[in-house]
C-alpha cells in the first residue's frame, strides 16, 4: 500500500495547508513571544493559560507538564533544558516540524498522505502510550518541592 494518494484536487488538501499553518503560528509564538519559564513548566501561563491543575493540586506533573516550556526551549536553542524539561517535547516537536513540511510538500505536489495505513496507527498508538507511561513515572516519581512547583528556585541561562 503506497503512502501517498497522487494527484489530488487542492481543496481536499485544506487540511495539509492548516497542518502547516498551525506549525508556522505555533513556532513563531514559541520563538518570537514566549520565553521558557525558568521552573521548566508553565510556560504556557504567558498566554494567559491558567496553570496547569496537576500542579495546583497534587503538587506533581501532569504527563503534559513541560511541553510548551521545551518547545520554546527548543526554538530558542536551549536543547538541554528542552530535554530537561519534557523527555518528548524536542521530539514530538520534530515529529511536528516534519510532518508539517510533509504537508506543505503534499499540498504542491497535489499528494494527500493515505489514512489507513496500518503503519501510522501502530506508531501513533505507540508514541501515545510511551507518552502517558512516561508522565505516569513522571507524576509518581517526581517529589514535592521539584522543579515543577513555583516553590522551587531552579535558575537557568535566560
Amino acid at each position: 500500500m503506497e503512502l501517498f494518494e497522487h494527484n489530488v484536487d487542492r481543496k481536499y488538501l485544506r487540511g495539509h495547508v492548516a497542518w502547516f499553518v498551525l506549525w508556522l503560528v505555533i513556532s513563531l509564538i514559541g520563538a518570537f513571544v514566549l520565553k521558557p519559564s525558568a521552573y521548566g513548566h508553565g510556560t504556557h501561563t504567558q498566554l494567559g493559560l491558567p496553570p496547569c491543575g496537576s500542579v495546583l493540586l497534587f503538587d506533581r506533573p501532569c504527563p503534559g507538564c513541560g511541553l510548551t516550556t521545551s518547545w520554546t526551549a527548543v526554538l530558542h536553542g536551549q536543547f538541554g533544558d528542552a530535554f530537561h524539561d519534557h523527555m518528548f517535547g524536542p521530539i514530538l516537536y520534530l515529529g511536528f516540524t516534519f510532518t508539517a513540511f510533509a504537508c506543505l510538500f503534499g499540498f504542491i505536489k497535489r499528494k494527500r498522505f493515505r489514512q489507513d495505513t496500518k503503519l501510522a496507527n501502530v506508531v501513533l498508538s505507540s508514541v501515545l502510550v510511551v507518552f502517558l507511561v512516561y508522565g505516569t513515572i513522571r507524576f509518581i516519581m517526581t517529589p514535592l518541592h521539584s522543579p515543577f512547583t513555583a516553590k522551587s528556585s531552579i535558575t537557568r541561562h535566560q
